[in-house]
Formats: C-alpha cells, sequence, structure tokens
C-alpha cells in the first residue's frame, strides 16, 4: 500500500484532535450548586416561585440565573416566551433590560472618572453649557376643587420658576438627586414642544434642549427617579470625554472586553426572533401585550437609562465583573477600588424619597441594613431592576450574582427571587 495514501487518516484525525484542542472553552462554567455551597433542593425554589407567577397568570415566563465564586449554579428558563405561540422559553432568550441598563451607563462614566476625563462632582455644565442656568419648579398654590374632580381631566400642574442654588453635578445625575425630569412638574416641562424628543434626534441633539427644562427641586435636596433623562444626559457625556457614540464605546470597551456578544440597542437580525413578548397586567388582572415595548429601543437614540437588550447569560457577565471588582477574564475595566466608590452610598436613607435601610450608589441600589430595609440580601448588596420586570444584585461577601429576567412588571417577584437565592446558600 501505498504509504502516503495511509497516511492521510492519521492526518485527518490529527487536525481533528487538534481543533479539539485549541477550540476555545465554554465561556460560563456551569458547576453543580454543591461545589460552591449552594443546595440543589433549595434552588429548587426559584423554579418553583417562577412556576407559581406563571400560574397566577402574571409572567409568561422567564429566565433565572445564580452564579456564585465566578461559576453558574443555576441557570434556568421556565415557561414560554409569547402566551399566543407557546414557544417554550429558551436560556438564550432575549429580554428588554430597561433600566438595568443604568448600570452600564454607570459604569462607563466610573471608567472616564478613572482615565482623568471627569470628576463626578464636575457640574453638567461643563460638559454641556445648556445645563448653565437651571431653573427649579414650585407648585402653585391650587384654589377650588381639586383637580381631576369634575368632569373635565387634571391639566399639567401649573408651578413657577426660580434659579437653581447651585449647578447639577454627574453624582446628582448618578444618584437620583438631580431633580431632573423627576416628577409631575419637571416631566410635564419636558414635554414642551421645543424640548419633547423627535424620533431622527440622537443623544447630542436631544440632550442640550433638556438644559432648558426645569428641575423637579432645588439640587441634592432629595431623591427621586429620573426615568430617563438623567441617564441619557449621562450617556451624552460619555460621548463627550470619551469622543465615542454611546453605543459604539459600550461595544468596544464594556461588551467585547467582557465577551458579551449579544446586547445592543435594537433588535439586530440575530437577536429579534428570540425577543420575548412584553407583558402588563390588564385592569381585570389578566395580561395584556405591552403596546410600547419597543419605545425604548433605536437606530440612533441610544438610552443610557433604558435601551439595551440582551440574555440573562450576558448580563451575568456584565455582574460578574462588578462582584470580581472590576474584571473578568483578565480584562479589566475597573480598580476594585472604584467599584467600592460606585457600590457605597452617596444618596443615604435620610434623604427624602429612601428607603429605609437602602442608600444609592453611582447608578445602584446599595442595601447597607437588609435588616432595616425587610431584604434578605447580604449588607452592602447592590445591583437595580428594569421596567419590564428584569432584576440582578452583586453580594461580594457572598461572591454571588443573580439574574431575573422577565417581561411583565411584578414587583414582588424581586424580594422573592432574591429570598429563593439567599435561602439556597448552605456554606
Amino acid at each position: 500500500m501505498n504509504l502516503r495514501l495511509r497516511a492521510v487518516p492519521v492526518l485527518v484525525v490529527l487536525l481533528f484532535v487538534s481543533l479539539f484542542v485549541l477550540r476555545p472553552a465554554a465561556e460560563s462554567t456551569v458547576v453543580k450548586p454543591e461545589d460552591v455551597g449552594l443546595s440543589s433542593e433549595r434552588l429548587g425554589r426559584i423554579t418553583a416561585m417562577m412556576k407559581r407567577h406563571i400560574a397566577a397568570g402574571e409572567i409568561s415566563g422567564g429566565v433565572t440565573l445564580v452564579a456564585r465564586h465566578g461559576k453558574i449554579a443555576h441557570f434556568e428558563a421556565t415557561g414560554v416566551t409569547d402566551i399566543e405561540t407557546k414557544n417554550p422559553m429558551t436560556k438564550d432568550a432575549v429580554f428588554r433590560i430597561a433600566s438595568m441598563t443604568k448600570p452600564v451607563t454607570g459604569v462607563a462614566i466610573m471608567m472616564m472618572m478613572e482615565e482623568g476625563r471627569l470628576r463626578i462632582t464636575d457640574p453638567v455644565s461643563k460638559y454641556i453649557p445648556s445645563f448653565k442656568d437651571l431653573k427649579v419648579a414650585v407648585a402653585q398654590p391650587h384654589v377650588g376643587p381639586p383637580p381631576g374632580a369634575g368632569d373635565e381631566p387634571a391639566g399639567p400642574p401649573k408651578f413657577y420658576t426660580v434659579p437653581a442654588e447651585r449647578e447639577i453635578t454627574i453624582r446628582d445625575l448618578l444618584t437620583h438627586t438631580s431633580g431632573l425630569a423627576s416628577g409631575p412638574m419637571s416631566n410635564a416641562d419636558i414635554r414642551r414642544p421645543e424640548i419633547v424628543r423627535k424620533p431622527t434626534d440622537t443623544l447630542a441633539d436631544y440632550v442640550p434642549r433638556l438644559g432648558k427644562s426645569a428641575l423637579e427641586f432645588q439640587p441634592g435636596t432629595r431623591w427621586a427617579y429620573s426615568p430617563q433623562a438623567g441617564f441619557d444626559t449621562l450617556g451624552r457625556i460619555v460621548e463627550i470625554t470619551s469622543g465615542q457614540p454611546f453605543d459604539q464605546f459600550l461595544r468596544q470597551r464594556v461588551f467585547e472586553p467582557l465577551g458579551i456578544k449579544e446586547a445592543s440597542f435594537y433588535a439586530t437580525e440575530a437577536l429579534e426572533p428570540r425577543l420575548v413578548t412584553a407583558y402588563q397586567i390588564g385592569p381585570k388582572g389578566t395580561m395584556v401585550k405591552n403596546a410600547n415595548s419597543g419605545g425604548m429601543q433605536s437606530r440612533v437614540y441610544f438610552m443610557g437609562s433604558g435601551g439595551l437588550i440582551t440574555t440573562a447569560e450576558e448580563y451575568s457577565k456584565f455582574a460578574q465583573m462588578l462582584v470580581n471588582g472590576g474584571e473578568l477574564n483578565g480584562k479589566r475595566l475597573l480598580s476594585p477600588r472604584t467599584v467600592a466608590y460606585m457600590s457605597s452610598v452617596h444618596a443615604p436613607d435620610t434623604l427624602p424619597g429612601r428607603i429605609p435601610g437602602e442608600g444609592f450608589g453611582l447608578s445602584v441600589r446599595v442595601v447597607h441594613s437588609a435588616v432595616a430595609s425587610g431584604s434578605r440580601v447580604s449588607d452592602g448588596s447592590f445591583g437595580w431592576s428594569g421596567a419590564y420586570g428584569t432584576h440582578f444584585w452583586v453580594d461580594q461577601k457572598e461572591d454571588l450574582i443573580a439574574v431575573l429576567m422577565i417581561q411583565t412588571p411584578v414587583r414582588d417577584m424581586r424580594p422573592e427571587f432574591e429570598n429563593a437565592v439567599m435561602q439556597a446558600i448552605v456554606k
């Protein structure tokens, strides 16, 4: 037999073996829960919780993930992605994470701070001049019947303005203490025709117009959530200080280093088929499709406040970076000191609007006293949630992260999920 022909199968086998050996390992390591001090039986209560809410007609399904010591111990898909089609929920299902975008924006700001491109004590006007001379809304005393008491619907709140006692800072935006679009008066003001956002606007187009709006209160005097304007402004500051469009910055400086391949501000061709249907609880207590489920997604306006869509596993990489003190798989985004700074209480629970035992850090909720807040997570845990029901937190004491992805805003599921995770820790 020709020795050259005999060698061909051997070369094929060697090539196959070499390809197998050189193939990158799975990005996420999945282990038996007991290997990382968790109970398999007790983690089953997470699935039981999900099934209870599915049976109650509150969610169609979801994906839950728990990792400890950098290894995934629980990763399950429950229910369906759509009630009508009954397509089974999958682990790679795509979710609108809404305000869970905010901590990503917070990390981007922290990166710019570490590079010396900004200070969080900087006035916003340093980067966006239209924020220089802001006004504060003051409610006008109401005379007559309560608004909306008669046949006429209640109109927009009436107010006059006074000068702001100081400028708003980057820290104010990160902690929701700026007053920018943070209540009925300021939210009504940004709906003025000369301010309102247009479908073709970019951050560079729209955010400067927010500087013409009235603040809800004097900066720093209280905590009130700024659902969109505050963190969209931060996204614009990232653009200005980095010299990159916000989506490009996140892709190149955050997602790619973390190995996150499926995160986007809009439903791409690859992501759209796996996008879970969003629902709301209707007037009769039943689930109805969210008529504006794509309202936060855009190909031109990259909302630092809530525009991202992604999977549970992809977001877990971001959370794992935080629990690791700013690093994942040899790629460092932040120093441990900066993560500690970000997750410290900057807006204490003594500030009007905060919850006892819970302060607010730089873009994240911080539980500084689980007993006072009635929470089941460790003191020092931090994270945030999204308007469609998503929730995550980071627990550095237990070296643990947890991600809940659903698409119906059922607030009671957040503490239930936290309890189901924490009671599973046995070592």
